[in-house]
């Protein structure tokens, strides 16, 4: 019996190991992030809504339809002019998880959920810099990707989130 199940716990980490040999990497572009919707910038008054947000990361398969990675997140915003004009950077740190639940020859379509950290850099024009740190998070319930070559993809989600409500881009297979 113990053979038995050491065969098993072999051929699974096995199989694992090889899904797991396949990285993604990817950099996209969010609008209308969580930063803007919430307040990420310490009770501040007339901050402007944000360009958006640049998002990179790298993805693990670890299963057939189960993908994990960190990622990082920029975006930046400032207050109304006036003598107090002020910049706010954004850094998000996230643990995404993203899972396929439909697949074809053409397209993919998949769930990406993300945890993390929000680190706003407040620099007011009268006083030092100082930083501030907030909950992160996205909720992607459709995400759709696209390949365009044997190693490179298109990909679209619609969710809420850190990374954006509406995020493009594009994927790598490594």
């Amino acid at each position: 019996m113990k053979r038995l199940l050491l065969a098993i716990a072999a051929i699974a980490a096995f199989a694992l190991g090889s899904y797991a040999q396949r990285t993604q990497l990817y950099a996209s572009y969010g609008g209308y992030t969580q930063m803007d919707a919430t307040d990420c910038h310490d009770d501040w008054d007339g901050v402007n809504t944000a360009w958006g947000a640049l998002n990179a990361g790298i993805d693990f398969r670890v299963a057939r339809s189960l993908r994990i990675g960190p990622s990082y997140t920029f975006s930046s915003c400032s207050t109304k002019g006036g003598e107090h004009h002020s910049n706010i950077a954004y850094h998000a740190i996230m643990f995404n998880l993203k899972y396929d639940y439909y697949r074809n020859s053409i397209v993919n379509l998949y769930f990406h959920g993300g945890l993390g950290a929000v680190v706003s850099h407040m620099m007011p024009h009268h006083d030092d810099a100082y930083n501030k740190s907030y909950f992160a998070f996205q909720i992607a319930p459709v995400g759709a990707e696209v390949s365009i070559s044997r190693g490179a993809l298109l990909f679209g989600e619609l969710g809420f989130g850190a990374q954006g409500l509406l995020q493009v881009g594009f994927k790598f297979n490594l």
